[in-house]
């Protein structure tokens, strides 16, 4: 790994696109390899103008500014993946819609939304090595590495900024999908429980339900019922982290094969009828599009393995 220093001052003009983005976020995007501490330090030291004045790390652009950005070291080992890798080449054959605003993806189990955390790359860096042709790819919102479905990613800050704002106005509608332990009760609809979020030593996150934590509501659905397990739709009334399989959780009926959560004799006799990853997938999403005004509703069909397991507890 060796690093390479940008070669001399840079002058950006700022697509129309790009108008409200926060001067710090656009630098993360051009300076890719660059850590954030010395992002800030060179706009703390003014050496980042825009329209020849210094500017704050929270100036919001606007269309056709002049950015300059003084040279600086960035690690080469930071570029994109290529598109070529299988795992990213793959990502190809999970796109379920795709128009001038947006991409929806049937997102496999496994792999994270974005790099990080010893990650060289997720979701969103595949697209864009997928997409160099984009210049504006970001993720609308968040699945959990090993939940598998339905993830929206925006082409267009405007749809981004539409998106979010019905997220925040509880207008998306997502329909999840988990195979949990024991017999649901049919009468249980909902669960409300506030969670907390601890960051561990190790930097891993995990979530509890405690009296001081943020109010929280799942609504749940039973869509079949087995011996000892039962299948149920998940709607998520608030966006916490891990906040279904911590509901679950905290109902008694913990998800399959879920590392963090599960119940160790469940995922054992899951495992057994070939089940190998979290039975969480977020089937379904709807939204209002941005553009047309339509009422979409996207589905992501589940993968084999999924099936298979619910075939095997059919039997």
């Amino acid at each position: 790994m060796t690093d390479s220093i940008s070669p001399k001052v840079q002058f950006i003009s700022v697509d129309p696109e790009l108008e409200g983005q926060r001067i710090d976020n656009f630098l993360r995007t051009q300076l890719k390899g660059v850590p954030k501490s010395l992002i800030y330090r060179i706009l703390r030291k003014g050496e980042v103008r825009v329209n020849k004045k210094r500017i704050k790390p929270d100036y919001k652009l606007q269309a056709n500014d002049q950015v300059r950005i003084p040279p600086v070291k960035t690690a080469e080992k930071n570029e994109g993946p290529s598109a070529k890798l299988d795992k990213v080449s793959a990502l190809e054959s999970c796109i379920l819609y795709e128009d001038e605003l947006l991409i929806a993806i049937n997102k496999p189990s496994g792999m994270a939304v974005h790099g990080g955390s010893g990650l060289s790359f997720g979701v969103i860096e595949a697209l864009r090595a997928l997409r160099p042709q984009d210049k504006f790819l970001e993720l609308v919102h968040r699945l959990d590495r090993d939940t598998s479905g339905c993830l929206l990613v925006a082409k267009r800050r405007s749809c981004l900024k539409a998106l979010h704002e019905q997220l925040r106005n509880k207008q998306v509608d997502k329909r999840y999908q988990a195979l949990v332990a024991g017999n649901w009760p049919e009468s249980r609809h909902k669960v409300k429980a506030p969670l907390h979020k601890n960051t561990l030593k190790s930097g891993e996150r995990m979530v509890s339900v405690e009296a001081e934590g943020k109010a929280s509501e799942t609504r749940f659905r039973v869509l079949e019922q087995f011996e000892n397990a039962s299948l149920v739709e998940a709607f998520p009334v608030t966006g916490r982290t891990h906040q279904i399989r911590v509901h679950c959780l905290h109902a008694g009926h913990p998800i399959a094969c879920d590392s963090k959560y599960g119940d160790e004799h469940f995922d054992k006799r899951m495992r057994q009828l070939g089940l190998n990853r979290l039975f969480l997938h977020a089937g379904s999403i709807s939204f209002v599009h941005p553009k047309s005004g339509e009422t979409m509703k996207l589905q992501a069909p589940l993968e084999p393995s999924l099936c298979k397991a619910l075939d095997a507890l059919r039997k």
